[in-house]
């Protein structure tokens, strides 16, 4: 262990972890926490403006020997996120990392793992709706977990969607098409996911092919939503990133499922597809995943970049600590 904790900058991050590494780094952790050996803090948001969030999360990783928060405050799309680092065994800081592109990457692997488990082997384009800062990550997480033979995009402004198709061009090497709207952009395609911060849902029953799957990916606070509640009634298969989660923040689910114990037992945490190595039911109409963002799956990446740090050396130190006690008058 070093002398001082590390400052782990956004550099350091994306030279030690890729997108398909960070999906095998989150099914590692998602299946220690079905055995009990992780375990989530619920996540905490204040909404600080009509659609601007303060968000703290974190996790405990008994198995890496570490625990740590996130924190971040979103004001009109920017934000610039840290993750803190503490070792289970003395409590001492072990690392401050910026974690915007962290973020960005568990969040896409998240997709990855729920497109894994949830879409049919076969399934090989991909809708993806909004296209954001998040946009480029989540079509990489889906091409990183099946092969695609083409990628859709829509977004409301036409100069950002066609921005963003080009960006998939040039950075993964897929071919992608602007849809001209919403309706072609999901058209018997068989896996749709959705990142946007729509305020109110927009993408229906009528709208989802048979046998298709579906990643909601945006509405992490309740003020926002991004599908219709008939999409329950279709899917064959629930599965979510934490069920409490969900429970607290997401307007789709509290909305379908409000306090009814019993109905809540159909909505399954992807950890226990994960440890089982469950796979989409035969036959299935629709399967949905729905991921809030969770510590664990922040602190799965943190541990793995944390050690890799280590290993190859050149990180910041922090200075060492010198305790002085707090002036009383």
């Amino acid at each position: 262990m070093p002398s001082a904790p590390l400052w782990i900058t956004e550099a350091d991050v994306t030279s030690v972890m890729k997108l398909p590494e960070a999906v095998e780094a989150l099914e590692r952790t998602l299946a220690l926490e079905a055995k009990g050996q992780a375990q989530n803090m619920p996540k905490t948001v204040l909404m600080v403006g009509p659609n601007d969030a303060m968000h703290a999360l974190g996790a405990s990783v008994a198995g890496a020997g570490l625990c740590g928060t996130k924190t971040w405050v979103n004001v009109a799309g920017r934000s610039q996120t840290v993750l803190v680092l503490f070792a289970l065994e003395d409590g001492a800081l072990r690392a401050v990392i910026e974690a915007t592109a962290l973020g960005q990457t568990r969040t896409a692997a998240m997709t990855g793992v729920g497109t894994k488990r949830l879409a049919a082997p076969e399934a090989d384009e991909l809708a993806l709706i909004g296209s954001g800062k998040q946009a480029l990550p989540q079509v990489a997480a889906v091409a990183a977990v099946r092969k695609l033979k083409r990628v859709r995009v829509f977004s409301r402004r036409t100069e950002a969607r066609e921005a963003f198709a080009d960006a998939v061009r040039q950075e993964l090497g897929l071919t992608v098409v602007a849809a001209a709207s919403l309706e072609d952009a999901v058209r018997d395609a068989p896996i749709v996911t959705l990142i946007t911060n729509a305020t109110e849902p927009f993408f229906t029953s009528a709208m989802a092919a048979r046998g298709s799957h579906v990643n909601a990916m945006g509405a992490i606070v309740p003020a926002r939503g991004e599908f219709t509640q008939d999409i329950f009634p279709r899917c064959g298969l629930i599965a979510v990133d934490t069920v409490v989660g969900v429970r607290e923040l997401s307007s789709e689910f509290r909305r379908r499922f409000g306090e009814d114990e019993a109905a809540w037992h159909a909505v399954r945490p992807i950890s226990e597809l994960v440890v089982a190595n469950g796979a989409r039911p035969a036959g299935c109409d629709l399967t949905l995943f729905k991921a809030m963002g969770m510590g664990l799956s922040d602190l799965a990446l943190a541990a793995e970049i944390l050690a890799r740090v280590e290993k190859r050396g050149g990180a910041h130190l922090l200075p060492d600590r010198v305790r002085i006690p707090p002036v009383l008058r």
